[in-house]
């Protein structure tokens, strides 16, 4: 298996059977397609955000990744591992963290979950401590593992989640809404921690969430997909193409001007000596700024990027009306 294929799926799909009433004694059944001949390979240590509306297939595909659901057609591989056919040989190479679900023993302190998993998974005694340290120190957890996990808030509970995902080394992390419901400093204790670990231990990582930050924080790829299908993977930049986002320039003059004219641009919005303009995310904006320092008295300048949330809307919109 080569490293550029550590995650490969070919043709995968997944059909589940649903029935309901349609009348006194009827039932209808019919079925319901929840991932529809998806085709990626991930390579060893990519960090993927792997995106989409609510009912799109992420969640599916992630079990099927896990052994959790048997793909009904096509090929899937994690490692060189058939997921559904070896799971529990599986479970000792990846771990899983799902945002809304926890692995932890509720009533119990959150220490006993990871002298849990310390016996469960066979970790060597000074590997698993060591792992257990490292966790606590950069997850900020030494004050609560002997809090009972029902006491603790969804952001503390959340990064506890996370280290017992970690404390067995997987080579593959899979990250369904991690940072959902946490405060923005929790946020990003979490995102600093996966890309130290993706830094040091080149650990895999497929993330699917909401937050687009997230993505745009940790993945440098990122795959959209919708009603089952894949419908975009590239780089994030990419994206904003295929959804055709626009950038934005902010300029602050030294006085209040009438709307700078300048080609491939247009003013958006104007507030006293500051001006917003709007120009095409795949265009560069050097061209743009020596235009406008040029012919206006330029005090200060910034571009910021396309709101990923409304390109992909933007790519389902179009896909809809086609």
């Amino acid at each position: 298996m080569p490293d550029s294929e550590f995650i490969a799926l070919e043709k995968v799909e997944k059909v589940f059977e649903v029935r309901r009433k349609t009348g006194f004694l009827k039932r209808e059944r019919r079925q319901v397609r929840a991932v529809d001949s998806i085709s990626f390979t991930v390579a060893r240590g990519e960090m993927v955000g792997y995106i989409g509306p609510n009912g799109a297939g992420k969640s599916t595909t992630i079990k099927m990744l896990t052994g959790i659901l048997t793909p009904s057609a096509g090929r899937l591989r994690v490692a060189g591992i058939d997921p559904s056919r070896e799971r529990t040989r599986l479970a000792h190479r990846i771990g899983v963290v799902f945002g809304q679900r926890t692995t932890l023993w509720w009533d119990l302190p959150l220490i006993d979950s990871y002298r849990l998993a310390h016996r469960m998974y066979r970790i060597p005694d000074a590997r698993y401590r060591e792992n257990l340290d490292r966790c606590v120190e950069l997850l900020e957890l030494g004050d609560l593992l002997d809090v009972p996990v029902r006491q603790l808030s969804l952001g503390q509970r959340m990064r506890g989640d996370i280290a017992a995902a970690l404390l067995h080394d997987p080579e593959v992390l899979y990250l369904d809404e991690p940072t959902i419901g946490l405060d923005v400093v929790s946020k990003a204790k979490v995102r600093g921690f996966l890309k130290e670990l993706n830094a040091e231990r080149a650990t895999t990582v497929l993330l699917t969430t909401h937050d687009l930050q997230d993505i745009e924080q940790l993945c440098s790829r990122v795959m959209v997909i919708d009603h089952g299908r894949l419908v975009y993977d590239g780089a994030l930049a990419g994206l904003h193409e295929a959804g055709e986002g626009e950038r934005t320039l902010v300029v602050d003059l030294e006085r209040e001007l009438p709307p700078i004219e300048v080609p491939s641009c247009r003013v958006v919005r104007v507030e006293g000596p500051r001006q917003w303009l709007a120009f095409p995310a795949g265009q560069s904006a050097a061209p743009l700024v020596a235009s406008i320092a040029a012919a206006y008295p330029l005090v200060d300048l910034s571009v910021r990027e396309p709101d990923i949330e409304a390109v992909i809307a933007k790519m389902y919109a179009e896909k809809a009306v086609s």
